[in-house]
Order: structure tokens, then C-alpha cells, then sequence
């Protein structure tokens, strides 16, 4: 006997979708990482992030009975960033539940079906990480995030230098020392990039740049199943999401992934439309990528060599 479409949508809830869920984040590395610490948020118009901007200018060395100014200054505002949807789409038509009668051959069928939506929306996920803010309806993406002169979370970067990532669009040819550069400028004391993410022909030339002895692996990420090398202790890992030329140097401590806890790759059962011979489920995500500190991020975008 042939399944119902309401025993499916149990099963597919049940059994395909955290598999799927869990896929999608093991093909994209940085996306698994941010995964891994991602806030749940309940709601909210947007997503409020607080920013510290100044050093109060109330302190300072005293003696004795002198008088202590007590004044206040603007120290803290706040970065706004929007919703963000996406949806993967599982459609059955009659045809195919037909050619997939019984009750194996259905749910095999609808497991396909599954894994080419997870592969579509990983796709879609991995490359609005990287958005550079064109696609409106997109992620605010790194390309925006770790710039210059982008307005990201409400506030213009090219008017306030302290919202100002770091940002190298003239070195086209990968060295030791570039990197380090760049590095150091996202660092202050020891509050340093946690991960370097690389696309796969800037993985190679960093490679190409060390020393066999020097080709320390993250055992971490190794765990994660991605290969990875290190430069200054940190991570650096090749992801095929990662738009041609670039490298980002990012400190995770200030770079979030908010999920909304009701949206959190959601599965909206299968339903039947009243002028298609097809049953259709979807799964559904809403979130933003936000930074708290855009000038704790670093990249480049023009290595070529």
C-alpha cells in the first residue's frame, strides 16, 4: 500500500530533513562554523546589535581633593540588520509519484528529492555569506561587511573610520609578508582573526609559500572535515563559496550568524495546488550575518599570484 502524502511529510520531517540540515552546513565550512555558536533570536522588527565606538572621556589621573569631571559622552550606538529569507523547494508531480509507486520506491524518490533541495540551499547559503550587498534580499554578505565604504548595519563605513573594516584592493600577489600586513592591522594586542578563509587557488599559493615543516593542519577543522593549513595559529581554509581573488582574515568573536528560532530551516508540510497535478513542501531559513566590530576584519580581493 502506497504511502499518504501526510505519512511522508512525517517521515521527510523526521528523517530526511536534519540529515539535510546537517549537510549543508558540512559543505560550507564557514557557515559550519558559525553554525556552531549561531544566536537564536524570538522576533524582533530587526536585529539590534550594540556597538562600542569611544572610550569615555570622564577619567583620567587626580590628587587629593581635586575635582573629578563626571560628565558623559556618546560611547554606544547600535547596527541595525534586517531578516533574511530563503527557501528550497521539494515538488512531487503525479507523473513521478506514479513512475514511484509503493512504498519504497516513494520514500527513495522523496529522499532525492531532499538532497537537490539540500544542495540548493547550500548553495544559496554559501554564496549569500559572501554577498556583496547587490542582492538586496541576500545576507549582508562579507564582501559588504569587510569594506571600507559600504553602509553595513545602518552606518556608513566611508564616514566613520572606526566602522571601517580592513581592506587591501591593490596587492595582487600573495606573500608572507601581505599577510601579515593585513593581519596585524585586524589585530589589537591579542584579539587577533580566528579564521582565514581563502578560495581554493589562494589555498594552493599559501601552500606553495610554506616550508614542508611549516604545514601545520587545525585539528579542529580537520574534525569538520575540511583540510586546512595555519598562519599565525589560526585556520586558514579554502571554501568554494569564497569569491575569486579574495582572502578574509575574520575574528569570530565579532561576527554572528542570528538565526530566528521559528525559521531555523523550518519544514512546511506538503500541500497540493488546486491547478497543478504536483504536492509541494518547502523548508524554509530567516536570519542576517551581522559583525559587531567591522575593523576586526581583514581582506583582500585582488590576489591573483
Amino acid at each position: 500500500m502506497a504511502l499518504s502524502y501526510d505519512q511522508i511529510t512525517a517521515i521527510t520531517k523526521k528523517k530526511f530533513i536534519p540529515k539535510m540540515v546537517d549537510n549543508i552546513f558540512d559543505s560550507n565550512p564557514l557557515l559550519k562554523r558559525l553554525r556552531a555558536k549561531s544566536p537564536k533570536v524570538d522576533g524582533g522588527e530587526r536585529i539590534m546589535v550594540p556597538l562600542n565606538y569611544a572610550v569615555h572621556s570622564s577619567a583620567g589621573w587626580f590628587s587629593g581633593a581635586d575635582t573629578l569631571n563626571v560628565s558623559d559622552n556618546d560611547s554606544i550606538t547600535a547596527a541595525e540588520y534586517t531578516w533574511k529569507q530563503a527557501f528550497a523547494n521539494i515538488t512531487i508531480t503525479r507523473l513521478d509519484e506514479l513512475k514511484n509507486s509503493g512504498e519504497s520506491q516513494v520514500l527513495n524518490f522523496v529522499k532525492q528529492k531532499v538532497m537537490i533541495s539540500e544542495k540548493t540551499l547550500a548553495d544559496t547559503l554559501g554564496t549569500g555569506i559572501y554577498n556583496d550587498g547587490t542582492t538586496a534580499k541576500a545576507l549582508v554578505g562579507l564582501r559588504a561587511i569587510v569594506d571600507a565604504g559600504s553602509t553595513v548595519g545602518g552606518i556608513a563605513q566611508g564616514t566613520y573610520s572606526w566602522w571601517q573594516a580592513q581592506e587591501d584592493t591593490s596587492t595582487t600577489t600573495m606573500t608572507i609578508s601581505a599577510l601579515q600586513t593585513q593581519y596585524t592591522a585586524a589585530s589589537i594586542d591579542n584579539d587577533t582573526p580566528t579564521v582565514i578563509m581563502m578560495t581554493r587557488a589562494n589555498f594552493d599559493r599559501y601552500y606553495n609559500l610554506l616550508q614542508p615543516q611549516q604545514r601545520f593542519m587545525d585539528a579542529e577543522t580537520a574534525k569538520g572535515g575540511f583540510s586546512s593549513l595555519m598562519f599565525n595559529g589560526k585556520p586558514v581554509i579554502a571554501d568554494s563559496y569564497c569569491p575569486a581573488n579574495h582572502v578574509f582574515m575574520l575574528n569570530e568573536n565579532y561576527l554572528d550568524l542570528y538565526v530566528h528560532r521559528d525559521e531555523d530551516f523550518r519544514f512546511e508540510p506538503f500541500v497540493k495546488p488546486k491547478d497543478q497535478a504536483v504536492k509541494v513542501a518547502k523548508i524554509y531559513f530567516a536570519g542576517a550575518l551581522a559583525s559587531s566590530n567591522n575593523r576586526m576584519h581583514a581582506k583582500f580581493d585582488s590576489l591573483t599570484a
